[in-house]
């Protein structure tokens, strides 16, 4: 930040930025923005109110899968999901290691069937 610090105010902008990119660059897919974890490691509040942190690590993923609707034709049609979220490191999260908010993703509720 070339001024300020990190609060609320900032990264709610942040947190909408990412979910925004990520409606324009996938516009045939539903959005699913995953809440970061917030951390507030100061005590002590400035002007903006308290120092809140994000992790480090903006993602935006777009996931396919089978259709959703077992009467569609598995030929023809897929379930298509983009995801964006928040992590603290620069690694593809995979198996257990990755965070709970994103193995958790009610995919039947949120993906959408398409045709390929």
């Amino acid at each position: 930040m070339l001024e300020g610090y990190p609060c609320k105010r900032v990264n709610d902008w942040k947190v909408g930025g990412l979910q925004r990119e990520a409606e324009r660059a996938f516009p045939s897919a539903p959005v699913h923005l995953v809440a970061p974890p917030r951390e507030y490691p100061d005590a002590t509040a400035g002007p903006f109110g308290p120092v809140e942190v994000l992790p480090s690590v903006a993602c935006i993923g777009v996931f396919s899968s089978t259709a959703i609707d077992p009467e569609l034709d598995p030929v023809l049609h897929h379930s298509v999901l983009s995801v964006a979220w928040f992590q603290p490191a620069p690694q593809v999260p995979s198996g257990e290691d990755a965070d709970h908010a994103l193995r958790g993703i009610r995919w039947e509720e949120l993906a959408r069937d398409q045709e390929l």
